[in-house]
């Protein structure tokens, strides 16, 4: 690409035999500021800094890696020592690239432009060099600049040793201080430091720039390969151009250029097509048909957290269709059709269990000793919960009388019974985030009588008044009907605590009872069971 677009230099797609080849995260490294990419609201900032004859004596530049945070200080050194092609300009918001200060700036060897790594030149003898050196005039540039890559990484002693020449710098000289971390910067350089937040590239962003390289490199590759390579660099036009540079390295040129199956193969990625189809069978609770979906991307060498992962950005991308945000432009027509199916059928409700389930799976998956296994186990439990009703409305259907696990002819519910009437209310209340309510309840209600928007329990338990009263407030707003709740004088069931403590003693006296504890008791009398198999307290 030629100078005057702002890149490093034409392409050069036949080159002679002794060239050494230039990746392309170098190659098309940005030359001028409008080169930079998504970083509109930071040029507008300095152009009008500029133009007002504004310009801070400090700036700090943050970001995630590969944003332009360093490139960006280059571009402020060419700007502020920029003198034009006939050598009378001035400071300008578009350096000329052609001038001495401009080119010796873009090849690192301008004396007066001094770029130091600070993860390794940590110390106060680094920072004390540069001190003694700021007090002398530039020797040819209109100011002296100090570039300190990511400056987080300097000593304490040497942050402590360049305050008060941050604070008070002579007249020639400005600092560009870049970093990943800005959280580790103390508060008394941030506040010497005229700052500025490089945004992460948007994935479109990144595509068409991708595109556009590839143009210049004459290398045809795929909308869709260069939308997985913009989702993979995650906002980073460096790591996405060293995504494409390996992935142009990958590809059969002679077949045809980057295939996406290809990207999607050197990446590790899960095919889109094939996680709407799991996805699909997750919710027609088909569990022989997932397993084996599951099984054949990792047959392919697909990573099951990689699947979980896809999966997980499948229900987010139904989630916004249904809140109605913007399309993504990068996106399939096939995916955007079933996104836009599914979140017509599918309730947030379901939604949010469903996201929930499978960030539960993701984290499993990764702590797993047998990760595949886990997986299964994780796409199954998804299968079960999806054949569940939502609490909220069972509660809803149990509190309108349309669902009686009584019966007609029956005037007083069996304890079963009554206790998945019960265990309807409990859930609604965990569903909805109740949780203060459902621990007081789970550890102090016994239940008596459930009906249709009737509860009671035993006044042997005494449960206070108030929560009564915000139990009967939370079902009516969850139920939309007005609850009965009362205290009566007759025994109640145990407590849920009280029934879950009860089948761990059972769980534990039947280990205690298997002939090969016994036996060992028999040898170590005073050994004791620490841990065994326990309910959870939900």
């Amino acid at each position: 690409m030629s100078d005057s677009l702002g890149l490093d230099e034409p392409p050069q797609p036949h080159r002679a035999g002794g060239d050494a080849y230039r990746v392309l995260a170098r190659k098309y490294r940005p030359q001028t500021f409008a080169a930079l990419i998504g970083q509109e609201a930071m040029v507008r900032t300095l152009e009008n800094a500029i133009r007002r004859d504004r310009i801070a004596h400090a700036f700090l530049l943050t970001g995630v890696r590969g944003v332009g945070k360093t490139s960006t200080a280059r571009l402020i050194a060419k700007a502020l020592n920029c003198v034009g092609p006939d050598g009378q300009g001035g400071p300008t918001i578009d350096p000329c690239g052609q001038c001495e200060p401009c080119r010796a700036i873009a090849e690192g060897r301008h004396i007066d432009v001094i770029e130091m790594d600070a993860a390794s030149h940590t110390g106060i003898d680094d920072i004390r060099e540069i001190i003694e050196a700021s007090r002398y005039a530039a020797v040819s540039a209109r100011y002296k600049i100090y570039i300190i890559d990511e400056v987080h990484m300097l000593s304490k002693a040497a942050f402590n040793g360049l305050l008060k020449t941050l604070e008070e710098p002579p007249a020639h000289v400005k600092f560009l201080f870049a970093t990943t971390e800005v959280n580790k910067v103390p508060v008394t350089v941030l506040s010497r430091c005229q700052r500025f937040d490089l945004r992460r590239i948007p994935a479109d962003k990144l595509a068409e720039h991708f595109a556009w390289v590839s143009a210049e490199e004459q290398v045809e590759v795929e909308t869709e390969a260069l939308a997985l390579i913009a989702r993979a660099a995650e906002g980073s036009a460096r790591d996405g151009l060293s995504i494409l540079d390996q992935a142009i390295a990958h590809a059969d040129l002679e077949g045809g250029g980057v295939r996406a199956a290809a990207v999607r193969e050197m990446l590790g990625l899960s095919d889109r097509g094939a996680v709407r189809d799991l996805l699909g069978l997750l919710l027609a609770a088909d569990a022989p048909g997932a397993l084996a979906a599951l099984r054949r991307q990792y047959d392919l060498g697909v990573d099951p957290q990689a699947v979980f992962r896809a999966l997980l950005e499948a229900v987010h991308g139904v989630t916004l269709v249904k809140v109605g945000a913007p399309e993504d432009a990068a996106q399939a027509a096939e995916e955007r059709d079933a996104y836009r199916d599914w979140s017509a059928k599918l309730s947030f409700a379901m939604l949010h269990r469903l996201w929930q389930l499978l960030l539960k799976g993701h984290d499993e998956v990764v702590r797993a000793a047998l990760p595949i296994e886990a997986a299964e186990m994780a796409l199954l439990r998804i299968v079960h919960a999806s054949t569940l009703p939502d609490p909220g409305e069972l509660a809803r259907q149990i509190a309108s009388g349309s669902i009686s696990v009584s019966g007609p002819s029956t005037a007083t519910p069996a304890p079963a019974q009554r206790s998945n009437e019960f265990a309807a209310v409990m859930a609604l209340l965990e569903e909805r985030g109740h949780h203060a309510l459902y621990f007081r309840l789970h550890s102090n209600a016994r239940l008596v009588s459930a009906a249709p928007g009737e509860l009671s329990f035993s006044g042997s338990r005494p449960i206070a008044a108030d929560v009564l009263t915000e139990l009967a407030q939370v079902l009516k707003a969850e139920t939309g009907r007005a609850w009965k709740i009362a205290m009566v004088d007759a025994p109640g069931e145990p407590t849920l605590k009280e029934a879950a403590d009860a089948a761990d003693e059972a769980a534990r006296q039947a280990i205690l009872g298997t002939p090969i504890v016994a036996a060992a008791r028999a040898v170590f009398p005073d050994a004791e069971l620490i841990d065994w198999p326990k309910r959870s307290v939900s």
